[in-house]
């Protein structure tokens, strides 16, 4: 077999009575192996561009040039890109990382850029099985990690909308732009599932030599769970947009209670307002110019006059 790359993140033997085992430089690579690249190494990106082991039109899908959903047979070698939640420190979850990967009866290539918690979760569950690991062990564990670490995530922001619905059943705002961002990552996330759903659907349908009946049953079954997945997302921007007529009525009932209580103190001062206006000329004739005491029964006339206006408006419920 053509020599293997050595900067690999996993190099591993399938098979064999003890699921994976690692694939020691002075081994012959026997069929099937596990290469999994980063293709931005660039020991990783010289031999994907100049092996033979790949068909031509699978090069440009392992190096990063083609994130689209995709599923491309030919004969028994399969070429397909998945998507995962992006759990990287600094990173938002919802710019789900691309994962390429090639299938050959000998080989199984993957690659990507920024790490996958899922391929972590597929080593360690076929690095444990105490039979041989196929291709179609691989693959079907693959999808079934990236289906669980989506619906994790899709369960926290269901949990966070709980959170939120809750919140302003209480009469409480939310914080500036979070409605807005969980709003963002349901649809994303829901972008990205969608035809994830209806390619390992269409991979459960595929007659290839490698996939046994059981693989297949399991992959409509991964199916059928993004399927879930995805109703969830749908009721979740629903959801969203009824929260967000409700914090718009929020607002509104906060703009439109301090507006009324302005206007209520606009007429409790408007006939003072009139009174002292008119009091204020400076004409011959005015009534008490003259009274020592006038200035002080004045006052006491606006409080009197500003008290019995508060009692009506209160008797008759405008305040």
């Amino acid at each position: 077999m053509e020599p293997l790359p050595q900067q690999c993140i996993y190099r591993l033997q399938l098979g064999g009575e003890n699921g994976l085992q690692p694939l020691a430089e002075s081994e012959p690579a026997a069929a099937p192996v596990w290469l999994h690249l980063d293709y931005e190494q660039p020991e990783s990106a010289g031999w994907l561009h100049t092996t033979p082991l790949i068909h031509d039109s699978a090069r440009d899908t392992l190096l990063g040039q083609s994130s689209r959903p995709k599923l491309v047979r030919q004969g028994d070698n399969l070429l397909l890109t998945l998507r995962g939640i992006n759990h990287n420190q600094g990173d938002s979850p919802e710019e789900m990382v691309a994962l390429r990967i090639y299938i050959t009866p000998q080989l199984i290539i993957s690659s990507r850029h920024r790490p996958l918690l899922s391929e972590q979760d597929v080593y360690e569950q076929l690095a444990d099985s105490e039979g041989p690991v196929t291709q179609g062990d691989w693959l079907v564990e693959m999808c079934d990690a990236l289906t669980d670490r989506a619906g994790e995530f899709v369960e926290s922001l269901h949990d966070q909308i709980l959170e939120l619905e809750e919140r302003i059943l209480e009469r409480e705002s939310p914080a500036q732009g979070q409605l807005g961002r969980i709003r963002k990552q349901l649809i994303l996330v829901r972008r990205y599932l969608s035809p994830q759903r209806d390619l390992v659907a269409r991979l459960a349908s595929e007659k290839i030599g490698w996939l046994n009946d059981d693989d297949r049953r399991r992959l409509l079954d991964i199916a059928d769970r993004l399927r879930r997945w995805l109703d969830d997302l749908d009721a979740g921007v629903a959801r969203t947009a009824v929260l967000a007529d409700e914090v718009n009525n929020l607002m509104a009932e906060a703009t439109n209670q301090r507006a009324y209580q302005m206007s209520i103190m606009a007429l409790l001062f408007l006939p003072a307002s009139f009174l002292t206006g008119l009091f204020g000329i400076n004409l011959a004739g005015m009534p008490g110019a003259d009274h020592p005491a006038a200035f002080w029964i004045f006052c006491l006339s606006l409080l009197a006059l500003g008290g019995g206006l508060g009692f009506w408006l209160h008797r008759n419920r405008w305040w």
